[in-house]
């Protein structure tokens, strides 16, 4: 695969055809019995760290500042963000330079309002093109982060191309400054923002440029649902570092290094995707978790209830979260939310599932843990330090006015799946193939294709019609997240059983098994227009795993 290329039409070799028949075999051959060894829980290759680590639940969590609009009118909230670099302390007693919006990361929480429109201004003041994807948003294709409209660099030189730039379908490109246009025509939802470059998103959102947008409206505000600072967000990823505290990246040097001046990041980023590709192809897992950019927090929290909105914003790595008070005390989580928002009931979970991309709105009661207690977040999917997420120390007693009603959202409820001859059904494989061009470890590069197929921007695999609901099966020989951008959707049925508990609601991205059929129904509201379904393990992604849906 050619980095600069962005309409990518390889021709599958023989032995990737013979792969995909091998895997569809063992598909139909594993059966029940093998299939939670085949599921698994790993994916992706740790890229372990050059210098010491932090021992854990040492800082305290950080929580993101919320943007403030520059000005209001006419319904509308104009916000200005600049995307820059930031030195920060990730680490103690180190300093890291991050990509940021607003030179920090998380990047700024934005705390908008379902119906009023919002226009953010972004201004890209780093040294390569970006693009912003409004994740979970129902987004006019213009504003909506398409990964080849760039958003080249300030201070670009006059006529200096980027990848991405040239072809017969380059985006739309802007210089220095684009607005992107959020209608908000949606639920309450907590969505996020990150960088989606073609090609370069793995790298890009791994240096920092991902933060929360929280959509609120009035049949949330009704509930009586933990609010103020017992709403807090928790943007979970992992990372990993240089001995100097820097990210370490797979083909990305330290910014000490003397060959990483300003002008030379575009050859340096393109050489560490080319290195990512070839020596992480299921996808970069680090060895430092971070919640909120810090290194396994701690938060002191009453004995009382709290709303958590996790949000998993790694580019790999999955997590299937677990609370634990030590003494073989366990906690409990509430599901409330979805992807897409509020749920018709709340659920009762032991334990949450989380691919790249998706969000979970728990809540957590405190006060079933004496005053003093340590209620550690872990990540059972993960080995050694990893296992590790968060603590919580319940610290005093409070008067806790809050409780979780068992009806939420009567507008939760699920689509009619109807008889199978009444909807539209598409079939998309999500699948490893060969063929694109020599690694460079020597033979052929490895990309991740749908229905065959490499990405490329003037292929549409499906055209839905505005309004509409259509019947998707997703299949897979990995585990890949699933995400569809604009259309939101309700998962029917998991390798042909009923859904798992933590499938419910409204969804945007859901995560597919090794060797497994997830069917969906899709409703197509909003707009028409040009948008995409990828996977959302960012490596696959920045290896061509994306494809083209066009509303009509």
């Amino acid at each position: 695969m050619t980095p600069s290329t962005p309409t990518r039409r390889l021709p599958m070799s023989r032995r990737g055809l013979l792969g995909l028949t091998a895997a569809a075999g063992a598909a139909i051959t594993v059966g029940a019995a093998g299939w939670s060894r085949v599921a698994g829980t790993g994916t992706g290759r740790v890229l372990a760290s050059a210098g010491p680590l932090p021992g854990p639940f040492r800082v305290p969590l950080p929580v993101p500042p919320v943007a403030r609009p520059v000005r209001s009118a006419h319904g509308t909230d104009f916000y200005e963000v600049e995307q820059r670099e930031g030195r920060v302390e990730i680490l103690p007693g180190r300093r890291t330079t991050v990509w940021g919006y607003d030179g920090i990361f998380p990047g700024p929480t934005f705390a908008a309002r379902s119906g009023r429109r919002t226009v953010v201004q972004v201004r890209n003041s780093l040294t390569v093109p970006t693009v912003t994807h409004l994740h979970g948003g129902v987004t006019p294709p213009e504003s909506d982060g398409y990964p080849t409209d760039l958003l080249l660099p300030a201070r670009c030189a006059p006529g200096r191309t980027y990848d991405g730039m040239t072809g017969e379908h380059a985006g739309r490109t802007a210089v220095g400054y684009r607005s992107y246009t959020y209608p908000l025509e949606q639920r309450a939802a907590t969505l996020w923002y990150h960088d989606h470059r073609m090609d370069f998103s793995a790298p890009q959102v791994w240096r920092g440029l991902a933060g929360f947008f929280l959509i609120g409206d009035d049949e949330e505000d009704r509930l009586p649902l933990p609010r103020g600072d017992r709403d807090v967000p928790l943007m979970l990823c992992d990372r990993s570092f240089e001995e100097d505290g820097s990210f370490r990246y797979p083909g990305h040097r330290s910014e000490h290094d003397p060959h990483s001046a300003q002008d030379a990041h575009a050859e340096r980023d393109a050489r560490s995707a080319r290195s990512a590709h070839d020596a992480f192809p299921d996808g970069v897992l680090g060895d430092v978790q971070l919640v909120n950019g810090a290194p396994w927090p701690a938060l002191e929290v009453s004995a009382t209830r709290y709303r958590l909105r996790l949000l998993n914003a790694s580019n790999a790595r999955r997590y299937r979260l677990r609370l634990d008070a030590g003494g073989g005390a366990r906690g409990r989580f509430v599901q409330i939310g979805s992807d897409g928002g509020l749920l018709a009931a709340p659920r009762p979970l032991d334990a949450v599932d989380m691919a790249p991309g998706e969000r979970f709105d728990v809540v957590v009661d405190f006060s079933a843990f004496p005053v003093g207690s340590a209620v550690t977040l872990h990540n059972t999917a993960a080995e050694g330090g990893m296992r590790n997420v968060m603590r919580f120390h319940v610290v005093r007693k409070e008067k806790d006015d809050s409780r979780v009603p068992g009806r939420l959202s009567p507008s939760s409820g699920r689509l009619s799946p109807g008889a199978r001859d009444e909807l539209p059904v598409r079939t998309f494989d999500f699948r490893r193939t060969q063929g694109g061009g020599e690694g460079e470890g020597g033979g052929e590069r490895q990309m991740w294709t749908i229905n065959g197929r490499p990405f490329g921007t003037g292929t549409v695999l499906a055209r839905p019609r505005l309004g509409s609901v259509e019947r998707w099966r997703f299949s897979s020989d990995f585990h890949h997240p699933v995400h569809l951008h604009l259309a939101q959707f309700q998962v029917t049925a998991r390798g042909g059983r009923p859904p798992a508990v933590t499938d419910g609601g409204w969804k945007d991205t859901v995560d597919v098994r090794p060797y497994e059929v997830v069917e969906v129904l899709v409703r197509f509201t909003g707009y028409k227009g040009r948008y995409m379904l990828h996977c959302h393990n960012l490596e696959h992604e920045d290896m061509a795993m994306m494809a083209n849906f066009d509303v009509i």
